[in-house]
């Protein structure tokens, strides 16, 4: 009877091990999207925006960082920099805005109406 319990004990540690070496059948290991930053605090401006329309509204970027689950935007608006992360929310969608941070050149931060940067509908 040793044998069995030693021998279950064994198995029992090393199938999660061995788990993890499996991978899904499709291959992809696409995470899933963010939640919008709405649902963490108060409605942010612009959130829902695609880039082209930031671009319409603000010009070409100061920056355009793109990196495999994120795009980051940032323009300058007057004397404020503005930084918008754009993400995918579905998948083959156009990655949208889901945060917003703005703040003074100096690196202080200032409420986005203060950069007139006013919540309008997506």
């Amino acid at each position: 009877m040793k044998f069995g319990k030693t021998a279950f004990m064994i198995l029992a540690l090393a199938f999660p091990t061995l788990s993890g070496c499996v991978s899904d059948a499709g291959g992809s290991s696409a995470l899933p999207p963010p939640p919008m930053a709405v649902k963490y605090g108060k409605a942010q401006p612009l959130v829902g925006w695609d880039a082209r329309r930031l671009i319409a509204q603000f010009g070409e970027p100061r920056l355009d960082i793109r990196d495999r689950t994120v795009r980051k935007l940032q323009f300058m608006t007057g004397k404020c920099v503005l930084d918008t992360y754009l993400y995918t929310t579905a998948r083959g969608r156009e990655p949208v805005v889901t945060h917003i941070d703005t703040r003074y050149s100096d690196g202080s931060d200032v409420d986005p109406a203060r950069c007139g940067i006013r919540p309008q509908t997506p």
